[in-house]
């Protein structure tokens, strides 16, 4: 990914009718959309509505990426906000919106989580969770896609490249406590932090450290992905650090397995390497006699 004149290249932008002046960017907010999944449609939202609000960069849910409002224009992404000493980070900061449905109550089913705007969604299908913590309170929470998480680190990448002004990511509620609540608890910040403003990422021993061993491989599983293939990597997270890909079907034993950031990782044996993989899209065929379970969680 590479900017021009305040705009990222290859991408759709559409200018959004809310602007302020110029700005010289210190911060990255990460928001979360808090709106309907569906493709574009928090986009044609934050690109002209009455509530005067708007956002530099929205990523959808496969991934894709629109700009609205170029690096050096402010937008009105933040509120009432305060950073470090500073009020007001719409004047100081780029706003990055991930589409997700925002926090959710318990559904009309046990299989499902209820959106503000009425939605239900499969807790399975969404990787929802229901996690209570002292920044957003209780709630049922959707996960980020792969796929988002991926463009988000390319976006960063590519951010703090371009604009040298640039020193910290946040989050919304980071710098609006108690007012907002996103991102939501599954979004993985000081992973991405970490891999972005130059300290290495969960290193492997780090990784093997907050994990627990798991029956010296006694337990198999079987790959059950959507697609053909599931990632597998170097860490448990979801930064750049893809090893290879383990066809759907095959079976692998499970090493380590650990929480990290709310979301179960299995340390496996492929092809002759150790990586780690998404504990969802795996499906048990073999556990030692006590079953093996996560015994703790870890955030990063």
């Amino acid at each position: 990914m590479k900017f021009l004149h305040h705009k990222l290249q290859g991408v759709p932008f559409n200018l959004a009718r809310h602007r302020r002046g110029k700005i010289t960017p210190i911060v990255v907010v990460i928001h979360d959309t808090a709106s309907s999944l569906g493709h574009g449609d928090a986009a044609r939202y934050l690109e002209d509505n009455n509530a005067k609000t708007s956002v530099h960069f929205i990523i959808e849910r496969n991934g894709a990426i629109e700009q609205q409002v170029p690096t050096n224009v402010g937008a009105n992404h933040a509120g009432r906000s305060h950073y470090h000493g500073l009020d007001g980070a719409n004047d100081f900061s780029i706003g990055i919106e991930l589409v997700n449905a925002g926090r959710m109550t318990k559904g009309s089913s046990s299989r499902t989580a209820r959106a503000w705007f009425k939605t239900e969604f499969d807790i399975d299908d969404y990787g929802i969770q229901f996690i209570k913590t002292p920044e957003h309170g209780e709630g049922w929470w959707m996960d980020y896609t792969e796929e988002q998480m991926e463009a988000l680190m390319e976006l960063l990448h590519a951010l703090f490249d371009y604009v040298p002004s640039l020193k910290d990511i946040v989050t919304h509620w980071y710098i609006s406590p108690g007012r907002k609540v996103d991102t939501n608890p599954l979004f993985p910040l000081n992973s991405i932090k970490a891999r972005i403003l130059g300290r290495d990422d969960l290193i492997t021993k780090e990784a093997d450290d907050l994990s627990e061993w798991s029956s010296d491989g006694d337990d198999l599983v079987r790959i059950e992905v959507p697609g053909d293939q599931l990632n597998m990597r170097r860490w448990p997270s979801f930064n750049p650090n893809v090893i290879t890909q383990i066809p759907k079907g095959v079976v692998v034993p499970v090493i380590r397995a650990g929480t990290f950031q709310g979301r179960c990782w299995f340390k496996i044996q492929y092809a002759g390497q150790e990586g780690w993989i998404v504990a969802k899209y795996t499906a048990e065929i073999r556990a030692s006699s006590a079953g093996f379970q996560p015994a703790f969680e870890v955030s990063f």
